[in-house]
């Protein structure tokens, strides 16, 4: 992973735009990486880097354009003012985010302030690759209130419904995970039935709230929650 960050900083880089400090335009990745999971702030971006916020937006649309990161917008229809409008950033490669991060290690990860960033990148990442793979372009967003009491980490449009989906690095299932689906199903006036924790352990439940699924199951959860609209396309 650090052979690759160098030859993509040193060799592809430099072919698609032109970067005179190599140096600089590695910190910035570094500090992507540090804020995976977090709204988007340009500003302490460019500052943190000495660079114009000019710079730092085509950095971010490199970076983009070369699929080592992608912005996840938030979804805003029908909740005008109420919500977020800052898209929330993230990796398509946990590995190669945890390796910019120093983390050399399982033990190195348990103990990371990134952990749980890192596991919602994991499954929000596999997400977006189960559309892609399918020829789809991903409805996926995130939702968050200007307060940042309730957030959702992921909604999937389904054009006829929304799917909320709480992601959890916990390994043991909780109703406690439900809460912020709760205040969603609220807000939203939709079912709870349709609502989805995924976290770090493998059992699967059914409650009254919703529905627990373990990572490994969640590679499948777009076929899961419209397989006719997949089968279709």
């Amino acid at each position: 992973l650090p052979s690759y960050i160098h030859s993509y900083v040193e060799r592809d880089v430099r072919q698609l735009i032109n970067v005179e400090n190599l140096s600089i335009f590695q910190k910035f990745l570094q500090l992507c990486a540090g804020r995976i999971g977090q709204l988007l702030n340009i500003a302490a971006l460019s500052t943190e880097c000495s660079i114009s916020q000019t710079t730092a937006k085509k950095w971010l649309s490199l970076l983009e354009a070369s699929y080592v990161l992608f912005l996840l917008r938030p979804y805003h229809v029908n909740f005008n003012k109420r919500v977020t409008k800052s898209p929330k950033l993230f990796f398509y490669d946990t590995g190669l985010a945890s390796s910019l991060l120093k983390i050399r290690s399982f033990q190195d990860l348990a103990l990371s302030q990134h952990r749980g960033h890192l596991f919602e990148c994991l499954m929000l990442s596999d997400i977006l690759k189960q559309y892609f793979n399918r020829g789809m372009q991903p409805p996926v967003y995130f939702w968050r209130d200007l307060n940042g009491r309730i957030e959702i980490d992921c909604l999937i449009d389904l054009g006829t419904k929304l799917i909320p989906i709480e992601i959890k690095s916990g390994s043991t299932a909780t109703k406690n995970f439900f809460q912020d689906l709760n205040k969603w199903n609220k807000i939203a006036e939709t079912s709870s039935k349709d609502s989805y924790v995924i976290y770090s352990g493998e059992l699967e439940q059914t409650y009254h709230t919703g529905k627990f699924i373990g990572w490994k199951s969640a590679g499948n959860i777009v076929n899961q929650i419209d397989p006719q609209h997949l089968k279709a396309t």
